[in-house]
């Protein structure tokens, strides 16, 4: 337990306390005398002195930098300022804060499928073998039958043929394996059960050849193109063989071929006559004991993968660059005959992987340096495709063979389905399950026959009864360059003065830490409130604590520092949505206030002795039940030592004093005129900010001036007294935007008034005079600009009355300087130092600010009603 007086002490010796001096300081130090180009007697003594000077200051700025971190430390874990510590919280608060530090990280890499699934449904017949894309985005779709359908991104059918010949009925009808799109040479390769590899236009389904007598069915094909026109067709067959094709001169070779004797429509070439030319070399791997399951030559590595259900021989990986340096390489390459029988690869060529039960499928990622297998033991494996003794993960979570695995290493995602039509979302770093689409959920229904995810369309393609698409969800991306702290409308933000940083609270229920000296996030935690949205923040009297008010009709008292809920403070009789609240210190008494749509007062006891973790309202004040509020009560403001003021949505304003309970005086915000109609009518007079004028309270001599500003409607501001019984004062109209004010702040000697209004504009107003008599001229305005493009959430004077912050719906949080100078966007890139305007954001205005056409400046010319006859006719 550290010492009474708060500090932690530093048990560090003298050796781990001896640092280098940072370059800054160094430069510094080195700028305190001119410079010389020689060396004078005695300097060499000074030097040395002025060096064993720098060691030591050294070490005491490190020491006072250490010191600082530690009591910074002691202050977030002593939240309630008792000034000691012991060591069951220290443990508790460095166990929730990285707890809730992973929590951020998961969330972070949240990824869902858009539920249900869009649904296509497909006529009777062969069940879809493959699902590929093509270059311009078209699906493709294969069926046993030889059905080619074409398909947009978003499944709406282009265009369909059946490329296989009808046959007489005692016929029997051919049968498709697989098939390849060659994109390149706009062609379609297509397997058969007749033993063949056949040929098409991509584009027109026309035939162009094929390869008739293979050794056995070609089950799984792929293909790869190597260079200028240079590729390879390799298929896996039923005897547990890999077939590869090596071609020179694509598009010359099928040029010939297509010359050939027709068989079927279809020109023919039988492989023992087709590896007679010098542009092709055929190879003939025996690499299983069972059928091959699949087939795939990865470029970049290179090597060609196959897989299949044979435990000892589940998958191998097999290096061809030999081979293709043969083929490909100078001078004349050698020639391979069809052999008849396969040949055996040597056990330094390729790497077995042995799994249980064999893989049905596997997917490869040079990037992620990361092989993934799935099959029928219902396992994910991930492996290092160099070490195929172990995997370096399991994921397990599927309940039935898994069919089909995807990595898509630019979201660090993997995606696997499996044979129930379960698809999941998994995290590569992690190896969690991010997301399960079951079928219940996602409505696909059947014997599942093929799978595709498009990184294009960021979706996953299933095929069973019918054709689906499971969109993955995606964080909104805003547009052009504007910067956001939050993935949500930031709907309030608060500085607190003990720890020098901002919180900032969202639409989405998580609330942010950020260093106000350089803008960096600190820290963050989400679900503060569930789901609900956070519409007002407060801290208390310290500023160690955070008090979040939600649309759940509840109150959580926080530290903020590592995410610890102390205290959920809720009203029993009603759920309503809390707009605002505020922490208030009453003698050696201090209290959590809230007001919302509930139109009553909620005051909680925040003591020692109040020890609930789940915390009731005392009892509501006697005129708040009786004459108090009619609708819902929108903005509160405090006066120390007992005043209290709420406005609400119907524009009533009522004085409390806080000792009594009782009201001290109450007005009604006043009418405007409707300058389209010149008539006195009543428009939205909601009260959504309140501020006093600290300065005049209980001056006696003040006693008849303004001491509250209200907001009020079409940019008014409203002015009141609140001694003996309370009048309005006077009002001015904000003449820039003429929108609603939303929020008010005032610098602490009650001289500069900082408004904010409904589409993101600040002004600036001199009132340390103003409304100190009845009659008088508008206040002069001395600054403003536009911070945001929407409307501003938060409105806070910082720093000894040199920063402003705000906050906004448009999801971000910004610093400036009380000149409007823009230092920043919270949670942008480059860090910024406050004391450093040349660290500030340029230009002064954010772009999104500077591009809005409502930000763009008025004149006279612009705003003159044009006249179409004076253009027509001059004269």
């Amino acid at each position: 337990m550290p010492p009474t007086g708060g500090m932690i002490l530093s048990n560090m010796g003298p050796t781990e306390k001896s640092r280098k001096i940072p370059d800054w300081l160094e430069k510094e130090l080195l700028r305190q005398e001119p410079r010389r180009q020689s060396l004078a007697l005695g300097d060499t003594a000074k030097l040395s002195m002025r060096q064993h000077h720098r060691g030591d200051f050294g070490n005491k700025l490190y020491d006072l930098k250490k010191d600082a971190q530690i009591q910074q430390l002691f202050m977030k874990i002593d939240y309630t300022s008792d000034g000691k510590i012991e060591w069951h919280e220290f443990c508790t608060y460095m166990h929730l804060e990285y707890k809730v530090k992973e929590e951020t990280v998961r969330r972070s890499t949240m990824a869902t499928f858009t539920l249900p699934a869009k649904i296509i449904p497909l006529s009777r017949g062969e069940p879809v073998l493959k699902i590929q894309a093509a270059h311009d985005g078209t699906i493709v779709t294969v069926r046993e039958d030889g059905v080619v359908n074409y398909w947009s991104p978003k499944l709406q059918l282009k265009n369909n043929k059946n490329v296989f010949p009808e046959r007489h009925i005692s016929q029997t009808q051919k049968r498709a394996t697989d098939f390849v799109l060659v994109t390149e040479y706009d062609k379609l390769i297509i397997g058969t059960g007749a033993r063949e590899i056949q040929i098409y236009e991509l584009s027109s389904l026309e035939p162009c050849c094929q390869i008739s007598a293979l050794e056995t069915v070609p089950l799984n094909l792929d293909y790869c193109c190597t260079g200028p026109d240079k590729c390879l067709i390799l298929y896996g067959d039923t005897q547990g063989c890999v077939n590869i094709i090596i071609m020179k001169l694509f598009s010359e070779t099928l040029r010939l071929w297509k010359k050939s004797p027709q068989v079927e429509n279809m020109p023919n070439i039988s492989l023992d006559h087709a590896v007679q030319f010098p542009n092709i070399t055929y190879l003939r791997w025996k690499v299983h004991q069972d059928w091959v399951s699949k087939v795939k030559y990865f470029h970049s590595i290179p090597a060609i993968i196959s897989a299949s259900n044979h435990k000892d021989s589940a998958l191998v990986i097999a290096d061809i660059r030999q081979q293709m340096n043969d083929v490909f390489g100078e001078g004349k390459p050698k020639k391979i005959q069809v052999p008849s029988s396969p040949q055996l690869r040597t056990a330094g060529d390729q790497k077995v992987f042995a799994v249980g039960k064999g893989v049905l499928s596997f997917d490869f990622s040079k990037t992620e340096n990361l092989l993934v297998t799935g099959g029928m033991d219902k396992l994910l494996r991930m492996w290092n495709p160099y070490m195929p003794e172990r995997p370096t993960g399991i994921l397990k979570g599927h309940l039935a063979p898994i069919y089909y695995v995807c990595i898509a290493s630019e979201d660090g995602h993997i995606f696997s389905v499996s044979r129930d039509n379960t698809a999941k979302i998994w995290n590569i770093q992690d190896q969690t399950c991010l997301f399960t689409a079951h079928p219940q959920g996602s409505h696909i229904e059947g014997e599942l026959s093929a799978c595709f995810y498009s990184s294009a369309v960021k979706g996953l393609y299933i095929s069973a009864d019918s054709l689906a698409l499971l969109s993955l969800q995606t964080k909104p991306q805003h547009k052009g360059r504007q910067v956001v702290s939050h993935c949500e409308p930031v709907l309030c933000c608060g500085y607190s003065e003990e720890f020098r940083q901002v919180v900032s609270c969202s639409e989405g229920s998580v609330v942010k830490v950020w260093d106000v000296h350089t803008g960096a996030q600190v820290f963050e935690y989400g679900c503060a409130h569930g789901q609900a949205a956070i519409t007002c923040m407060a801290f208390d009297s310290n500023g160690r604590r955070l008090v979040t008010g939600g649309r759940d009709g509840s109150l959580k008292m926080w530290n903020f520092n590592n995410g610890e809920c102390l205290k959920i403070l809720r009203a029993g009789r009603r759920c309503a949505e809390i707009c605002d609240c505020s922490y208030l210190k009453l003698h050696r008494s201090a209290f959590v206030i809230s007001v919302g749509w509930g139109r009553r007062i909620d005051i909680y006891s925040d003591s020692i002795e109040e020890s609930q973790y789940n915390q009731k309202p005392k009892p509501s004040w006697q005129d708040d039940v009786r004459i108090g509020h009619k609708e819902d009560i929108l903005c509160i403001a405090h006066c120390a030592p007992h005043l209290l003021t709420t406005g609400s949505y119907d524009g009533e304003i009522i004085v409390w004093n806080v000792v009594s309970g009782r009201i001290q005086c109450r007005f009604q915000t006043p009418q405007t005129l409707d300058t389209s109609t010149s008539t006195c009518v009543l428009k939205n007079t909601s009260v959504v900010s309140l501020i006093f004028l600290k300065t005049r309270a209980f001056v006696t001599e003040l006693s008849s001036s303004a001491w509250l500003i209200s907001s009020g409607c079409q940019g008014y501001l409203n002015f009141w007294s609140v001694l003996n019984g309370g009048k309005f004062i006077t009002s001015f109209q904000d003449s820039h935007s003429k929108q609603k004010i939303v929020k008010l702040a005032l610098t602490k000697d009650d001289s500069l008034l900082f408004t904010a209004d409904h589409v993101g504009f600040i002004s600036v107003y001199d009132v340390k005079e103003y409304a100190l008599h009845p009659e008088q001229k508008p206040p002069e305005k001395v600054n403003v600009w536009r911070a945001h493009i929407s409307r501003i959430t938060g409105l806070k004077i910082i720093e000894d009355d040199h920063l402003l912050l705000t906050s906004s719906v448009d999801c971000s949080v910004r610093l400036w300087n009380v000149h409007g100078h823009f230092i920043g966007t919270f949670g942008q890139a480059e860090s910024w130092s406050i004391h450093n305007p040349s660290s500030w954001k340029q230009p002064d205005v954010p772009y999104e600010v500077l591009a809005d056409p409502l930000s763009m400046p008025s004149h006279p010319i612009l705003e003159k009603e044009i006249n179409m006859a004076e253009f027509l006719n001059p004269q």
